[in-house]
């Protein structure tokens, strides 16, 4: 179905979730901060940002160099003060997050910091004189943008090789449309870039246009940040009725879309998944009109991938979410009609297992998102890789199991799917590569 909202309507929809905050609230915010000697904030945060410090210099009207004390350990801080799940990290830690008080709202305030950098392009900083060694990232996402840019300020020079028309990865393709407004995603990988030293080669695919043995002839060193690019099916009948969709395409296709007012949507909306992507898609159906939206998960709410806030986002904004129920069966002839759910329970040993209760909800759209796998195309690639429920094993360097062969982000074991973490795998891989390559 087409046009459900206007114009306007769909504009104040997809508004900046947390609006940025003004001077005088940035600096009533920064006030909060106790600045804790061996602060619990930046051992919560995965790239260690010294969260005090950066505030610190905030209150001083430091902007520049509270931004560089953020930057210099997270080069996406920008994107991750807009979709980083703080409130489960940083925010959670903070000291002040008590029953009768609030933590310190650590995420605003970075972006606060970080804002002016991309808005003036200010670079903060300069690459190290030339080693003269080449390494190769396959994946521009935040895994790969990380650590080309760690290497390069480093003196190395990087050839990112990328699958997409666009760097930026899932930050570009994969997030919900109100959490990053405008051309933010791309502003920020132009700003990585313009530190040197980087090549880009998009549109092209390991194992489809280049081989990994190819560049590692080619390469002083690999880094592979390939993320997951296939999508978990639900293997049921009927899956491949029009209608049954992948919600990772769709967020791309939203994210993408010059006028969000010309995308189909559905009236009644179903959501396989319990992760940020479920909750992404669910709340975006429902801002774009659909006029019912249910997210179906087979667990508990505790059991969500997705964050206490986020599930009270979905059903602030009108979404319905059914607990303990797993799709059985893709009801519909020409298109999907509907969606047939068994109740699901923890039996005497705590397995999941069905209980034989059904029940049936009406749907013209079913998204999947019930996670990612590595691409099936990478099989003959990764041959040689230990492997771990469909991801790479990796040691605490993020070197794989082949030799002069890294691996970050997503595509590897211990990956939460968060820029956040994605960017300081690719960060250790870089300062790994680096020793590596001077010794």
């Amino acid at each position: 179905q087409k046009k459900r909202l206007d114009q306007a309507e769909i504009d104040r929809n997809f508004a900046d979730l947390h609006p940025p905050l003004s001077r005088s609230e940035a600096l009533i915010e920064a006030d909060r901060c106790y600045f804790c000697f061996d602060a619990p904030c930046t051992t919560a945060c995965p790239t260690g940002i010294d969260i005090p410090g950066f505030i610190q210099k905030i209150r001083s009207d430091n902007i520049r160099g509270s931004a560089h004390t953020i930057l210099r350990e997270n080069i996406m801080g920008g994107m991750c003060a807009r979709v980083c799940p703080t409130e489960v990290l940083c925010e959670e830690a903070c000291v002040r997050n008590t029953h009768e008080d609030k933590p310190v709202e650590i995420g605003l305030l970075q972006r606060y910091s970080t804002d002016p950098i991309f808005e003036a392009d200010t670079q903060l900083f300069e690459r190290a004189k030339s080693t003269g060694r080449i390494v190769a990232v396959v994946g521009g996402g935040p895994a790969g943008l990380s650590c080309a840019h760690r290497l390069a300020m480093l003196g190395h020079d990087v050839v990112i090789y990328n699958r997409d028309d666009k760097l930026g990865g899932l930050n570009e393709y994969g997030i919900a449309a109100y959490k990053t407004v405008g051309d933010f995603a791309q502003r920020e990988v132009d700003w990585i870039l313009a530190i040197g030293g980087i090549e880009v080669r998009s549109g092209v695919s390991l194992g489809k246009d280049f081989t990994l043995e190819q560049l590692q002839e080619a390469y002083d060193a690999v880094f592979l940040g390939i993320g997951l690019g296939a999508v978990n099916e639900l293997g049921l009948q009927h899956e491949e009725l029009p209608g049954v969709e992948n919600a990772i395409d769709y967020i791309a296709d939203l994210r993408q879309a010059a006028d969000k007012s010309e995308l189909p949507v559905g009236r009644q909306v179903v959501v396989i998944g319990g992760g940020m992507t479920a909750i992404d898609i669910a709340v975006q159906s429902k801002r774009l009109g659909a006029e019912q939206v249910t997210v179906a998960y087979r667990r508990g709410p505790e059991q969500m991938g997705a964050s206490e806030f986020e599930q009270q986002l979905a059903q602030t904004n009108g979404v319905a979410i059914r607990h303990w129920a797993q799709p059985v069966a893709v009801l519909g002839n020409v298109a999907v009609a509907g969606i047939e759910l068994e109740q699901t329970a923890l039996d005497s040993s705590g397995k999941l297992a069905g209980t034989g209760e059904t029940f049936v909800l009406d749907a013209d759209i079913v998204f999947k998102a019930i996670g990612q796998k590595l691409d099936d195309g990478l099989d003959a690639e990764l041959e040689g890789f230990e492997l771990e429920r469909g991801k790479i094993i990796v040691d605490a360097e993020h070197a794989t199991t082949t030799p002069g062969v890294w691996a970050g982000g997503d595509c590897v074991i211990g990956g939460d799917d968060l820029t956040v973490s994605a960017v300081q795998h690719g960060k250790a891989a870089a300062m790994a590569i680096d020793r590596q390559l001077r010794s």
